[in-house]
């Protein structure tokens, strides 16, 4: 004789305690005459679990000696030291000069707030420069007009690599009119 489940309908031997298709506990039931038979309205008794606890080596914190603990991930904090995130002003020129003036926990040092105005600055004259020369250009030869346009690019490819150096240091590097205007702004806050 066939015995169905009283949640789902389907079909369970007469000596299983679960179904196996929604794992409710089976109640003991008279097998049903001729096949299938309807599922009867029985909801779950909600004090009893729908599920079973697992067994005790899968319990947490079973087979830990007293004085461990258990793994624990590192917080996510976005602070960098001041060094790093001073160097890291200046990479994309002008653009990480002012994401670090914009973010917080770094907005409010004044070494990374000192690099990060250099960078707008040092930047914002290297591009002065390039305009200058533009307009330069129209006068001067084209030897010279490209000559002096490899200098501009040199001094700020240059340029930008010693100020990373710099800061990478912990060095506060000044420019020569740059950094003091960069300096006055860092001490605002």
């Amino acid at each position: 004789m066939a015995k169905f489940c009283s949640q789902c309908g389907s079909q369970v031997t007469e000596t299983q305690r679960f179904c196996n298709k929604c794992g409710v506990q089976l109640q003991p039931t008279q097998p049903a005459a001729g096949g299938y038979s309807a599922p009867a309205a029985n909801y779950p008794n909600p004090e009893t679990p729908k599920y079973q606890t697992p067994p005790e080596y899968q319990q947490p914190g079973y087979g830990q000696m007293p004085y461990q603990q258990p793994y624990q991930p590192p917080v996510a904090s976005g602070d960098l030291k001041p060094n790093i995130a001073g160097a890291l002003c200046y990479p994309l020129s002008f653009v990480t000069g002012i994401l670090f003036l914009v973010l917080t926990p770094y907005n409010k040092d004044r070494f990374v707030r000192f690099h990060a105005y250099q960078s707008i600055f040092f930047f914002a004259a290297i591009l002065a420069l390039n305009i200058a020369l533009g307009i330069l250009g129209i006068v001067l030869p084209w030897r010279l007009e490209r000559l002096l346009d490899r200098a501009v690019d040199l001094l700020s490819f240059g340029g930008t690599l010693w100020l990373i150096y710099q800061a990478y240091r912990g060095e506060k590097f000044k420019m020569p009119v740059i950094g003091d205007l960069a300096e006055t702004q860092a001490e605002k806050l």
